[in-house]
């Protein structure tokens, strides 16, 4: 499966194609799915398929180069590339987001862009209720409390230094009721609490779906769950957070940059915040660093700086089943497109 270069091949090409010398789809960074998939579906439904498991920029050109389908979860297609792809027809992008892909120039170009959505709905979901339970029961502390004796040194039966919330009662504030946001919503009902959905940002806010700043003071929990747009980005800054109930949890398992995370980080080590657990950093790797993951190693040295803070690697959405579901229903697209093509209908550009 994988040669010399890193580059790791599925060629799915039946026998009545052997006579094509390209495949129909090429996938350039199947290692962004992970360990097993099952890619028998999308070898059936195409007509040759060629996986790689990761695509330098230098390299689209070549491997995409008489190519109709392309598969892409974030490698960069950049107008550059696509000016020098005249055969390529439909950009099946296997994520929800599109920011990877210039949109403008393949519109140019009349090729279709397509994504997917609600592929990880459950998961995230899980993921979301998994930060907030372990923000508002002070998880992380207590085990790390246990790991180095204070429990056992206790002079009660139990700790209980450090504050636990109960979340039945509480206010949640949800940004965002698309399918996430209405599943998290969901489970915050299961467990008592009030749900109220904030307008979404550059939207007119309404009875039922007030602005995000006017629920700021009543908020004892914000769970973050609308794309980061210019309108979104930093919407909780250092004015939001000095609005909120003192102690209130923050949960973003949307796009890092909708918090101000210095901000957060202070309004944290100052109180003004009870809890913030972020699953994704606005540059992902954070190869250069990034504060939060700073003060997560100066807690792991010195427990006198601890605080209710958890960070994830943008792994809200890799249960077996989101990321199977996400290749499948990007191949639903390719079918799509394919079956509409076959039919001679108008393939307007679009998302």
């Amino acid at each position: 499966m994988s040669d010399q270069n890193r580059t790791s091949q599925v060629d799915s090409t039946p026998s009545s194609s052997l006579t094509s010398p390209l495949p129909q789809a090429v996938m350039l960074d199947a290692a962004s799915l992970g360990d097993g998939m099952d890619f028998s579906q999308l070898q059936a439904g195409v007509n040759g398929l060629i996986c790689h498991e990761a695509t330098q920029p230098d390299e689209v050109v070549e491997r995409l180069t008489g190519v109709p389908i392309v598969l892409v979860n974030k490698v960069r297609l950049e107008a550059h590339h696509l000016t020098q792809l005249p055969e390529l027809e439909l950009i099946a992008v296997m994520a929800t987001g599109t920011n990877n892909v210039d949109i403008a120039a393949a519109e140019a170009q009349g090729i279709r862009v397509m994504n997917v959505n609600a592929y990880g709905t459950a998961s995230v979901a899980q993921h979301t209720w998994m930060l907030l339970l372990a923000l508002a029961g002070r998880l992380a502390s207590y085990q790390t409390d246990v790991a180095e004796g204070d429990w056992q040194r206790s002079a009660t039966f139990c700790l209980m230094h450090r504050p636990v919330i109960q979340l039945a009662g509480k206010h949640l504030v949800i940004v965002g009721k698309g399918e996430l946001g209405s599943a998290v919503g969901k489970l915050g009902e299961a467990f008592g609490m009030r749900v109220t959905f904030a307008a979404r940002p550059g939207s007119e806010p309404t009875a039922e779906r007030p602005s995000v700043a006017s629920l700021l003071p009543e908020a004892d929990a914000i769970s973050l769950h609308c794309p980061l747009t210019p309108e979104t980005r930093h919407l909780i800054d250092e004015t939001a957070l000095s609005q909120l109930k003192p102690g209130a949890l923050l949960v973003n398992c949307a796009r890092g940059g909708i918090i101000d995370e210095s901000a957060a980080l202070e309004a944290l080590k100052s109180g003004r915040l009870g809890g913030l657990a972020v699953d994704s950093l606005p540059v992902e790797p954070p190869k250069e660093g990034h504060e939060l993951l700073s003060a997560l190693a100066d807690m792991r040295r010195d427990q006198s700086k601890a605080l209710n803070l958890i960070v994830t690697p943008h792994n809200a959405w890799i249960s077996q089943e989101a990321r199977q579901n996400m290749l499948n229903l990007s191949l639903a697209n390719i079918g799509t497109y394919l079956r509409n093509k076959a039919s001679g209908e108008n393939l307007k550009q679009g998302k």
